[in-house]
């Protein structure tokens, strides 16, 4: 009787252990800088008391080892020693496609391009320059005459030839005109701004009749600046009108002042040079030119080097295409020319020959270095995608480029580390989430279809708060396990949200606290939640 109430009690607290769940930290750090690692000892030591069982650890510097030197090794070997004493598993984190600036800096050439068809050029002084009487302009500034506009907020003022926001309403105050454009053309906006206690978002957008706007990135406006000016460069793609608004859409407060707007065509700018990105140079009527011969090499020395290697500026001075062809020769340019989204993130080109062996290169170098029982693959918000020539060839959608990346970059795992666990974000792989018809920032074509390629041993970390019903019961039956990616600087005592919706979800194997701003104020209420 007793020898079966052991066995029974045995089974019991066996079963109890299997469906324990694991609790995770996620870590972002440099761990090249002594002090970064005192802090992630500090960090370890917390969650270790709190009951955290796992770090998801992600630097840079894993895109790039071959340039590290002893010191930042050692620094490694030091958090392997840490998270041992600590009883904390460490999973590296590898595989940038998605936010790909670091794996970028091995091959600046390799970033997502969009095409640029026909640019009418003409040479003076030796120098091919743009030449299309066609290309927009905004007249005087742009802010002389409320007339001009095709669309005004009531929140918007014009005095002294520049637009004033003053009060907005539902934090919108915006001016927009209709442009005609060139379909597959290279536009450059800049414009200066002022603010004075402003709270909120300046943003310039290029809207086309249909679809998403075709500029992303942030402008970078300090709440109190005098007078600066500001970029933004679009590509038409097929439209032939294109709205342009200056505006704010989050306003909140303060002062706001827009003025000196101006718009060019522009070439060769942030072009990258490599197969799935060619360039063209052709006379008038269409006889092709030789780099080398009948113009000297083309490149822009300012791709992807500001302000280092791997990110990516979204204006400066482009690179001139020079010849000895005589003046008032008449050319036609295509080429690629790179685009990023937000602040600066750039998309590796997945169908490179190339990025594949940068992508099994950094496995391989991880693994040697950590030897991990797990890794994380970071495919994350795929923003730009399916422009370049390598990725037209292909004639697949974007879903299934990335299906078939990331089922390659499975079986690069499986092979440096067979029986080892596999790991990735749930966005891209989520119909409810990013996994979308579109239109998608500057995606060509429908994400759907991604899931594909994930095998089912893949664990998926879901973090769509507002869908998690929905996110956890796709992957779920799909066969996957999942790790819940709560937090996101919000709230702790969400997480019981999450774990609400998961209780009748199998295969949830645990938690992380999710950080992006490094706050780990809550680390251990958020553990007590999770509990």
């Amino acid at each position: 009787m007793h020898r079966l109430l052991a066995f029974l009690l045995i089974v019991a607290s066996s079963v109890f252990a299997a469906e324990k769940r694991e609790l995770w930290i996620y870590k972002s750090t440099n761990l090249l800088v002594d002090k970064n690692v005192d802090e992630l000892a500090t960090l370890l030591g917390r969650a270790a008391k709190a009951g955290y069982t796992h770090m998801l650890l992600t630097d840079s510097k894993f895109s790039r080892l071959g340039e590290m030197d002893g010191r930042y090794f050692k620094n490694v070997e030091r958090v392997k020693t840490l998270a041992l004493q600590n009883a904390i598993e460490i999973v590296p984190a590898l595989f940038p496609v998605g936010y790909s600036n670091s794996i970028l800096s091995q091959d600046v050439n390799l970033i997502e391009a969009l095409p640029v068809k026909n640019v009418p050029l003409v040479v003076k002084g030796g120098a091919a320059v743009v030449a299309d009487a066609e290309a927009p302009v905004f007249r005087d500034g742009g802010f002389d005459d409320r007339k001009r506009w095709a669309f005004v907020d009531e929140t918007v003022v014009f005095e002294n030839g520049t637009a004033r926001v003053t009060d907005p309403k539902e934090g919108r105050a915006r001016l927009s005109a209709k442009i005609k454009v060139t379909p597959w053309r290279q536009y450059h906006i800049s414009v200066r701004i002022k603010t004075e206690g402003f709270r909120g978002s300046p943003e310039i957008k290029a809207l086309p009749e249909k679809g998403a706007s075709l500029c992303h990135d942030h402008l970078g406006v300090k709440p109190t600046q005098d007078w600066q000016t500001h970029h933004a460069v679009f590509n038409s793609q097929e439209n032939t009108q294109v709205g342009i608004y200056f505006g704010t859409w989050d306003a909140q407060g303060g002062s706001l002042w827009w003025d000196d707007a101006k718009i060019e065509e522009v070439a060769f700018l942030n072009m990258p040079r490599r197969d799935g990105c060619p360039l063209v140079i052709t006379t008038a009527d269409g006889k092709p030119l030789a780099e080398g011969t009948d113009f000297e090499p083309l490149r822009d020395p300012l791709l992807g080097t500001k302000p280092y290697a791997g990110e990516y500026d979204v204006f400066h001075t482009p690179p001139v295409l020079r010849t000895k062809l005589p003046d008032g020769t008449k050319l036609l340019a295509s080429y690629y020319h790179a685009a990023t989204v937000h602040d600066g993130q750039a998309m590796i080109c997945p169908s490179e020959p190339k990025t594949v062996g940068l992508l099994r290169q950094q496995a391989r170098d991880m693994h040697r270095l950590w030897g991990a029982k797990g890794y994380m693959m970071s495919h994350d918000e795929i923003r730009v995608l399916n422009h370049c020539a390598a990725c037209r060839a292909r004639s697949l959608t974007p879903g299934e480029i990335i299906a078939d990346n990331v089922r390659t970059c499975t079986a690069i795992l499986r092979e440096i580390n067979p029986g080892g666990r596999i790991y990735v974000w749930s966005d891209m792989f989520d119909p409810a989430h990013n996994a979308v018809a579109g239109p998608y920032y500057l995606v060509n074509g429908p994400l759907t279809g991604s899931w594909d390629g994930l095998a089912p041993e893949v664990i998926v970390l879901p973090w769509y708060f507002e869908k998690r019903e929905a996110s956890l019961g796709w992957f779920a039956n799909r066969g996957h396990k999942q790790l819940i990616a709560g937090y996101y600087d919000g709230k702790p005592g969400k997480i019981k949200d999450w774990l609400t919706a998961a209780e009748k979800i199998p295969g949830v194997v645990g938690v992380m606290y999710t950080t992006w701003v490094n706050k780990y104020a809550d680390l251990e209420t958020f553990a007590e939640a999770a509990k």
